[in-house]
Protein backbone atom coordinates (compact mmCIF):
# COMPACT_ATOMS: atom_id res chain seq x y z
CA UNK A 1 0.00 0.00 0.00
CA UNK A 2 1.51 3.50 -1.07
CA UNK A 3 2.47 5.26 2.09
CA UNK A 4 1.98 9.29 1.40
CA UNK A 5 -0.31 9.70 3.83
CA UNK A 6 1.86 7.65 6.66
CA UNK A 7 5.23 9.69 6.36
CA UNK A 8 6.06 9.33 10.48
CA UNK A 9 5.94 5.42 9.69
CA UNK A 10 8.41 5.78 6.28
CA UNK A 11 10.88 8.09 8.54
CA UNK A 12 10.53 7.50 12.00
CA UNK A 13 10.82 10.53 14.54
CA UNK A 14 14.28 11.80 15.02
CA UNK A 15 15.54 10.75 12.11
CA UNK A 16 18.61 12.57 10.31
CA UNK A 17 21.40 12.35 7.70
CA UNK A 18 23.60 11.91 10.84
CA UNK A 19 21.59 8.47 12.20
CA UNK A 20 23.34 6.62 8.21
CA UNK A 21 26.99 8.41 9.11
CA UNK A 22 26.43 6.70 13.04
CA UNK A 23 24.66 3.41 11.68
CA UNK A 24 25.82 2.92 8.37
CA UNK A 25 25.03 -1.00 6.80
CA UNK A 26 28.47 -2.18 6.24
CA UNK A 27 27.57 -4.97 4.19
CA UNK A 28 25.69 -2.93 1.94
CA UNK A 29 28.24 -0.20 1.67
CA UNK A 30 30.92 -3.03 0.70
CA UNK A 31 28.37 -4.70 -1.47
CA UNK A 32 28.07 -1.10 -3.69
CA UNK A 33 31.75 -0.81 -3.55
CA UNK A 34 32.36 -3.70 -5.25
CA UNK A 35 29.42 -3.61 -7.48
CA UNK A 36 30.68 -0.28 -9.07
CA UNK A 37 34.58 -2.10 -8.77
CA UNK A 38 33.52 -4.69 -10.86
CA UNK A 39 31.62 -2.59 -13.33
CA UNK A 40 34.83 -0.38 -13.61
CA UNK A 41 37.48 -3.57 -14.16
CA UNK A 42 34.96 -4.77 -16.89
CA UNK A 43 35.28 -1.52 -18.88
CA UNK A 44 39.13 -1.24 -18.95
CA UNK A 45 39.17 -4.76 -19.78
CA UNK A 46 36.93 -4.40 -22.90
CA UNK A 47 38.65 -1.29 -23.81
CA UNK A 48 42.00 -3.24 -23.59
CA UNK A 49 39.89 -5.51 -25.89
CA UNK A 50 38.89 -3.41 -28.63
CA UNK A 51 42.40 -1.35 -28.89
CA UNK A 52 44.55 -3.61 -27.67
CA UNK A 53 43.58 -6.62 -29.11
CA UNK A 54 43.58 -9.03 -25.88
CA UNK A 55 43.71 -12.34 -26.83
CA UNK A 56 41.56 -14.03 -23.92
CA UNK A 57 38.27 -11.85 -24.47
CA UNK A 58 35.57 -12.22 -26.91
CA UNK A 59 36.50 -10.58 -30.48
CA UNK A 60 32.98 -9.36 -31.09
CA UNK A 61 33.88 -5.83 -30.13
CA UNK A 62 36.82 -6.00 -32.77
CA UNK A 63 34.70 -5.47 -35.77
CA UNK A 64 33.06 -2.13 -35.44
CA UNK A 65 32.70 -1.38 -39.38
CA UNK A 66 30.80 -3.96 -40.36
CA UNK A 67 27.29 -4.90 -40.27
CA UNK A 68 25.80 -5.52 -36.94
CA UNK A 69 24.59 -9.41 -35.92
CA UNK A 70 22.81 -10.16 -33.06
CA UNK A 71 25.29 -11.19 -31.37
CA UNK A 72 27.34 -8.00 -31.72
CA UNK A 73 23.85 -6.46 -30.80
CA UNK A 74 23.83 -8.13 -27.57
CA UNK A 75 27.69 -7.51 -26.94
CA UNK A 76 26.69 -3.58 -26.77
CA UNK A 77 23.62 -4.02 -24.95
CA UNK A 78 26.11 -6.09 -22.66
CA UNK A 79 28.72 -2.75 -22.67
CA UNK A 80 25.94 0.16 -21.86
CA UNK A 81 24.53 -1.98 -19.11
CA UNK A 82 27.43 -2.65 -17.47
CA UNK A 83 28.38 1.05 -18.09
CA UNK A 84 25.73 2.37 -16.64
CA UNK A 85 26.16 0.38 -13.37
CA UNK A 86 29.96 1.64 -13.45
CA UNK A 87 28.64 5.33 -13.77
CA UNK A 88 25.55 5.14 -12.13
CA UNK A 89 25.53 2.91 -9.03
CA UNK A 90 27.78 5.79 -6.97
CA UNK A 91 25.06 8.27 -7.59
CA UNK A 92 22.51 6.23 -5.53
CA UNK A 93 24.93 5.53 -2.65
CA UNK A 94 23.29 7.96 -0.38
CA UNK A 95 19.56 6.73 -1.57
CA UNK A 96 20.50 3.58 -1.03
CA UNK A 97 21.76 3.80 2.27
CA UNK A 98 18.83 5.77 3.53
CA UNK A 99 16.34 3.43 2.30
CA UNK A 100 18.52 1.27 4.10
CA UNK A 101 18.43 3.03 7.27
CA UNK A 102 14.79 3.82 6.84
CA UNK A 103 13.74 0.00 6.52
CA UNK A 104 15.71 -1.44 8.94
CA UNK A 105 14.78 0.98 12.03
CA UNK A 106 10.79 0.20 10.67
CA UNK A 107 11.49 -3.67 11.49
CA UNK A 108 13.21 -2.55 14.66
CA UNK A 109 17.02 -1.98 13.48
CA UNK A 110 17.10 -5.60 12.15
CA UNK A 111 19.32 -6.87 9.71
CA UNK A 112 16.98 -6.95 6.87
CA UNK A 113 19.21 -6.49 3.61
CA UNK A 114 17.06 -8.40 0.80
CA UNK A 115 14.63 -4.84 0.22
CA UNK A 116 17.94 -2.92 0.20
CA UNK A 117 19.48 -4.81 -2.77
CA UNK A 118 15.63 -5.01 -4.58
CA UNK A 119 15.50 -1.41 -3.99
CA UNK A 120 19.30 -0.87 -5.69
CA UNK A 121 18.00 -3.92 -8.44
CA UNK A 122 14.62 -1.71 -9.27
CA UNK A 123 17.16 0.98 -9.90
CA UNK A 124 19.77 -0.51 -11.85
CA UNK A 125 16.79 -2.64 -14.13
CA UNK A 126 15.67 1.61 -15.15
CA UNK A 127 18.87 2.16 -16.36
CA UNK A 128 19.12 -1.92 -18.13
CA UNK A 129 16.20 -0.55 -20.26
CA UNK A 130 18.35 2.80 -20.93
CA UNK A 131 21.31 0.82 -21.84
CA UNK A 132 18.60 -0.99 -24.68
CA UNK A 133 17.70 2.79 -25.59
CA UNK A 134 20.89 3.40 -26.53
CA UNK A 135 22.03 0.44 -27.74
CA UNK A 136 19.61 1.34 -30.78
CA UNK A 137 20.44 4.37 -30.74
CA UNK A 138 24.09 3.70 -31.67
CA UNK A 139 22.99 0.81 -33.95
CA UNK A 140 21.16 3.55 -35.67
CA UNK A 141 24.16 6.17 -36.11
CA UNK A 142 25.97 2.96 -37.48
CA UNK A 143 23.86 2.50 -40.22
CA UNK A 144 23.68 5.87 -40.91
CA UNK A 145 27.20 5.75 -41.17
CA UNK A 146 27.57 8.82 -38.28
CA UNK A 147 29.80 6.79 -36.05
CA UNK A 148 33.32 6.89 -36.57
CA UNK A 149 33.59 2.84 -36.04
CA UNK A 150 37.28 3.24 -34.34
CA UNK A 151 36.16 5.73 -31.68
CA UNK A 152 32.50 4.70 -31.36
CA UNK A 153 32.51 8.56 -31.70
CA UNK A 154 30.08 10.67 -34.05
CA UNK A 155 31.35 13.64 -36.27
CA UNK A 156 32.27 16.94 -34.48
CA UNK A 157 29.25 19.02 -35.61
CA UNK A 158 26.51 15.93 -34.26
CA UNK A 159 28.95 16.02 -31.03
CA UNK A 160 28.59 19.95 -30.87
CA UNK A 161 24.56 19.22 -31.03
CA UNK A 162 24.01 16.48 -28.51
CA UNK A 163 26.18 18.72 -26.42
CA UNK A 164 24.36 22.17 -26.89
CA UNK A 165 21.16 19.81 -26.73
CA UNK A 166 22.18 18.52 -23.05
CA UNK A 167 23.17 21.83 -22.16
CA UNK A 168 19.50 23.60 -22.47
CA UNK A 169 17.89 20.61 -20.77
CA UNK A 170 19.85 21.57 -17.87
CA UNK A 171 17.26 24.70 -17.94
CA UNK A 172 14.21 22.85 -18.29
CA UNK A 173 11.47 22.50 -15.43
CA UNK A 174 11.99 18.44 -16.34
CA UNK A 175 15.49 18.42 -15.60
CA UNK A 176 14.61 20.35 -12.48
CA UNK A 177 11.94 18.11 -11.08
CA UNK A 178 13.95 14.83 -11.75
CA UNK A 179 16.97 16.21 -10.06
CA UNK A 180 15.02 17.24 -7.07
CA UNK A 181 13.39 13.75 -6.40
CA UNK A 182 17.46 12.40 -7.06
CA UNK A 183 18.94 14.75 -4.65
CA UNK A 184 16.36 14.13 -1.78
CA UNK A 185 16.90 10.81 -0.68
CA UNK A 186 14.14 11.05 2.18
CA UNK A 187 11.76 13.23 0.75
CA UNK A 188 11.36 10.67 -1.98
CA UNK A 189 11.01 7.87 0.47
CA UNK A 190 8.14 9.71 2.40
CA UNK A 191 6.87 10.07 -1.14
CA UNK A 192 7.03 6.77 -2.47
CA UNK A 193 7.67 4.29 0.04
CA UNK A 194 5.90 0.98 -0.77
CA UNK A 195 6.45 -2.32 1.37
CA UNK A 196 7.80 -5.32 1.19
CA UNK A 197 10.33 -6.70 -0.96
CA UNK A 198 8.33 -6.16 -4.26
CA UNK A 199 7.55 -2.73 -2.89
CA UNK A 200 11.41 -1.98 -3.12
CA UNK A 201 11.99 -2.68 -6.21
CA UNK A 202 9.12 -0.50 -7.49
CA UNK A 203 10.89 1.62 -5.63
CA UNK A 204 14.17 1.36 -6.77
CA UNK A 205 12.51 1.37 -10.58
CA UNK A 206 10.80 4.77 -9.86
CA UNK A 207 13.75 6.13 -8.48
CA UNK A 208 15.63 4.94 -11.32
CA UNK A 209 12.92 6.70 -13.55
CA UNK A 210 13.63 10.04 -12.08
CA UNK A 211 17.58 9.59 -12.30
CA UNK A 212 17.19 8.63 -15.70
CA UNK A 213 15.22 11.62 -16.95
CA UNK A 214 17.94 13.65 -14.99
CA UNK A 215 21.00 12.01 -16.55
CA UNK A 216 19.81 10.64 -19.54
CA UNK A 217 21.26 12.93 -21.50
CA UNK A 218 24.38 13.52 -19.79
CA UNK A 219 25.16 9.91 -20.74
CA UNK A 220 23.92 10.39 -24.96
CA UNK A 221 27.31 12.77 -24.71
CA UNK A 222 29.25 9.14 -24.34
CA UNK A 223 28.88 9.62 -28.24
CA UNK A 224 30.45 12.85 -28.49
CA UNK A 225 34.55 11.49 -27.31
CA UNK A 226 33.97 7.93 -27.87
CA UNK A 227 31.49 5.38 -26.06
CA UNK A 228 34.39 3.28 -24.59
CA UNK A 229 36.53 6.87 -23.61
CA UNK A 230 37.44 5.82 -20.42
CA UNK A 231 38.55 9.41 -19.24
CA UNK A 232 35.00 10.34 -21.12
CA UNK A 233 33.02 8.21 -18.74
CA UNK A 234 35.03 9.14 -16.21
CA UNK A 235 33.82 12.74 -16.23
CA UNK A 236 30.73 12.22 -16.89
CA UNK A 237 30.35 10.17 -13.92
CA UNK A 238 31.69 12.78 -11.91
CA UNK A 239 29.21 15.51 -13.40
CA UNK A 240 26.10 13.10 -12.94
CA UNK A 241 27.90 12.75 -8.91
CA UNK A 242 28.15 16.13 -8.59
CA UNK A 243 24.48 17.16 -9.78
CA UNK A 244 23.08 15.41 -7.10
CA UNK A 245 25.52 15.49 -4.13
CA UNK A 246 26.22 18.81 -4.13
CA UNK A 247 24.93 21.48 -1.64
CA UNK A 248 23.44 23.83 -4.66
CA UNK A 249 22.71 21.07 -6.64
CA UNK A 250 20.27 23.41 -8.84
CA UNK A 251 23.27 25.70 -9.29
CA UNK A 252 25.71 23.34 -10.22
CA UNK A 253 23.21 21.94 -12.73
CA UNK A 254 22.81 25.27 -14.42
CA UNK A 255 26.54 26.18 -14.16
CA UNK A 256 26.93 22.57 -15.98
CA UNK A 257 24.49 23.55 -18.73
CA UNK A 258 26.57 26.29 -19.92
CA UNK A 259 29.82 24.65 -19.70
CA UNK A 260 27.91 22.35 -22.33
CA UNK A 261 26.64 24.87 -24.58
CA UNK A 262 29.20 27.07 -24.81
CA UNK A 263 31.53 23.61 -25.31
CA UNK A 264 28.64 22.60 -28.11
CA UNK A 265 29.30 25.51 -29.60
CA UNK A 266 32.94 25.12 -30.39
CA UNK A 267 32.79 21.50 -31.21
CA UNK A 268 29.92 22.34 -33.85
CA UNK A 269 32.35 25.03 -35.58
CA UNK A 270 35.20 22.92 -34.92
CA UNK A 271 35.40 22.63 -38.76
CA UNK A 272 35.50 26.46 -39.46
CA UNK A 273 38.31 26.83 -37.40
CA UNK A 274 40.66 24.96 -40.32
CA UNK A 275 39.49 26.60 -43.58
Amino acid sequence: MHALNEPVQTAPPGFSFRDLLRHPNRIVGIGLVLITALSWYYLIRMEREMYGGMPDMPGCMMNMSGPWTLDFFWMTFGMWSVMMVAMMTPTVVPMVLTYDLVSRRRAGDQMLSLPTWMFLGGYLAAWTAFSLVATFFQWALHNAALLVPASLSVAPWLGGLLLVFAGVYQFTPWKNSCLRKCASPLEFLIAEWRYGAAGAFHMGARHGVFCTGCCALLMALLFVAGVMNLLWIAVLAAAALLEKLAPAGRLTSRALGIILIFAGIGLASYPLWRL
